[in-house]
């Protein structure tokens, strides 16, 4: 099938995202977000929404930028504020590449904003299980790339790509931009250490980190995160954008997120996620589900034959998962599983344990 031909509703188009397969009475599994907001960040949410007759200040944003650079170490000339994740990306053609490589597969939107720039692209595949191989993936990306983006942890695979695979991509001239949307619910098994692979804190010249909290806080409505590089990259990557990027209600959330509350609630959250991913991992093992590769994301990749027949029964029984077929390097025979609570993982598994079996009837 050409690119052309691809319905604007298909599984395969590039810019079609989980958020589709989700519908009222549909049980999400599609959608990476955790649940709805926590009571503290609403709040503030609430309280921003007094000031709705008025631009958003340079004061809300000052207070978003100072509790992103507590967090991370890092100057405000460091940080840019953006409506969403994939706001950085849309702005990623504004570095002028001439030839950028991005690491694959991954989240979609990356490849969507450089091809509209008409910026050349290299598909650097990884081969199951998507893991970087720092001694390996110098000779994958090529020598002339000045762009290269990837993700940690990575969307959809769940694979988190250790420090020392992402410095090997490293080169004079070249920028790494990291995709850390998920980062913040990522956990060491050994030390109990949360973000133990994140590049936030690393101040580099040539290190690009793009951060969301609308995943972990249940934000994807309102759009906020924020971006990290050195200041002569985000004095690049703010020439000629629009004014007031994010609103009032975002700005008071994001401060909210970053600071002291929502670190504590992002412990908790990370700890809880590892605990429902076990036991999910247990669930799909005793119903002969093959996972693809070890998860350290809040989803799990999953093997299932026939598989966008199976997510459409599926579908029909109440159950939305995100099929893969978009992401380069899968196909349509891989699944996207968001993790979620025993008593919800238990009833979908059932369900996709017998939508299976009436697809593999019906073949």
């Amino acid at each position: 099938m050409t690119a052309g031909s691809i319905p604007q509703d298909s599984v395969y188009r590039l810019s079609r995202h989980g958020d589709v397969d989700v519908e009222p009475g549909v049980v999400d599994f599609a959608v990476n977000v955790r649940g709805e907001a926590p009571e503290f960040v609403r709040a503030a949410i609430v309280d921003a929404c007094a000031h709705l007759a008025s631009y958003p200040s340079a004061a809300h944003a000052d207070t978003a930028i100072a509790a992103i650079c507590a967090l991370h170490q890092r100057d405000p000339s460091e940080v840019m504020l953006l409506a969403g994740a994939a706001d950085g990306f849309e702005m990623l053609p504004r570095l002028g590449s001439r030839h950028a490589a991005l690491v694959q597969p991954s989240f979609t939107e990356p490849e969507i904003a450089l091809r509209a720039a008409g910026i050349p692209i290299t598909q650097v595949e990884l081969p199951p299980p998507w893991r970087i191989d720092p001694d390996d993936i110098a000779d994958r990306v090529p020598d002339d790339a000045d762009l290269v983006v990837v993700g940690n942890p990575t969307n959809p695979t769940s694979v988190l790509h250790s420090r020392a695979a992402l410095d090997a991509m490293r080169r004079p001239g070249r920028i790494l931009v990291v995709d850390e949307a998920f980062a913040d619910l990522t956990v060491d098994a050994v030390t109990g250490e949360r973000e133990p692979e994140s590049l936030a804190s690393m101040r580099a010249d040539d290190v690009v980190v793009i951060r969301s909290v609308t995943k972990t806080f249940g934000l994807a409505g309102l759009r906020a995160g924020y971006l990290l590089a050195s200041p002569e990259v985000v004095e690049r990557l703010n020439r000629g954008r629009r004014p007031w990027p994010l609103s009032t209600p975002a700005l008071a959330a994001l401060a909210e997120c970053v600071g002291p509350a929502g670190q504590r609630f992002c412990d908790d959250a990370a700890h809880a996620v590892a605990a429902e991913r076990d036991f999910m991992l247990e669930r799909l093992a005793l119903a002969g589900i093959r996972v693809c590769t070890p998860p350290t994301a809040p989803f799990i990749l999953i093997e299932m034959p026939n598989g966008i027949a199976v997510k459409n029964a599926l579908r029909a029984a109440g159950f939305g998962v995100r099929s893969c077929a978009n992401f380069v390097g899968l196909d349509g025979d891989r699944l996207r599983l968001a993790v979620r609570d025993n008593a919800t993982v238990t009833a979908m598994i059932d369900a996709l344990a017998r939508a299976r079996k009436d697809v593999d009837d019906d073949a």
